[in-house]
């Protein structure tokens, strides 16, 4: 009886001291628990988690919007962390007893909450440091003297006839323009990423365009031929040769590395 009764004492104590068995549902996420210092714990993650560079060793449980049940379940986690559009996703491991975290990653303050919950969940140390970092390059970031509007476009494309997504409202690229002493081109009361014809761009007529190109998913662009169809349209902007095309990897990423995002965006308007 005494043998048994270590024994599953023994048992209790191993199982408090073993390691998470993270799905990490976005890049964002997976970069945030890498920050954390628990990297080593995930052992699964969404297509294009990409930083840091041991993230690529990781294995693919599908798309950013289209996660696969089954090989998530293959990897026999202990904790699937998502974000606030995986909720219906994640309330199916319910039945599996598996437990769940979905994160709010929209603005800059749910970020740093997000930080703060996961430093928690994964008893880290690094949490505050992370947050201190965006506390920094916001305190930081040049409020222009010359305010004007300003349209973030997403993704680099030659055919201007197509839809174009930008920032919207209620986003961290709102907050940052807003933070560098600007204003959003966008003022429709609308999603926080709107869909817009050229038609559209050329009715808003931004003061500044800045198009957040990325290599990862968009190898083949003509970079020299779509800034040039960007200028062909009748905007303030183009006018005030106020275009300009960012390739950073970190940029689309909503995790502690907007610190990095922040000093860009504020450096392009302000430049």
């Amino acid at each position: 009886m005494r043998i048994k009764t270590a024994l599953l004492s023994l048992i209790f104590i191993l199982n408090l001291q073993a390691k998470e068995r993270i799905i990490s549902l976005s890049p964002s996420i997976t970069e945030i628990i890498f920050a954390l210092d628990k990297g080593d714990e995930i052992v699964g993650t969404s297509s294009y988690s990409l930083f840091p560079s041991d993230a690529k060793k990781i294995p693919i449980i599908g798309g950013y919007q289209n996660p696969h049940l089954e090989k998530i379940l293959g990897l026999f986690p202990t904790l699937i962390i998502g974000q606030n559009h995986n909720k219906v996703f994640l309330e199916k491991f319910k039945h599996f007893n598996i437990k769940t975290l979905d994160l709010d990653l929209q603005r800059i303050d749910t970020i740093k909450e997000s930080i703060e919950i996961l430093n928690k969940t994964l008893v880290s140390t690094q949490g505050e440091h992370l947050t201190n970092k965006i506390d920094k390059a916001l305190l930081d970031a040049k409020t222009s003297t010359k305010p004007h509007n300003v349209l973030i476009v997403y993704g680099l494309r030659e055919d201007l006839r197509n839809a174009t997504y930008i920032a919207g409202h209620d986003i961290f690229f709102e907050d940052i323009i807003h933070e560098c002493g600007h204003t959003n081109a966008y003022t429709q009361d609308s999603m926080s990423q709107p869909v817009l014809s050229y038609e559209n761009i050329i009715a808003i007529n931004p003061d500044q365009i800045i198009i957040l190109h990325s290599l990862a998913s968009e190898k083949d662009a003509d970079v020299k031929q779509a800034l040039a169809n960007w200028y062909s349209l009748p905007t303030n902007a183009s006018k005030n040769k106020r275009i300009s095309i960012i390739d950073e990897g970190y940029l689309h990423i909503p995790s502690h590395r907007i610190a990095l995002t922040i000093k860009r965006l504020c450096g392009e308007m302000n430049d």
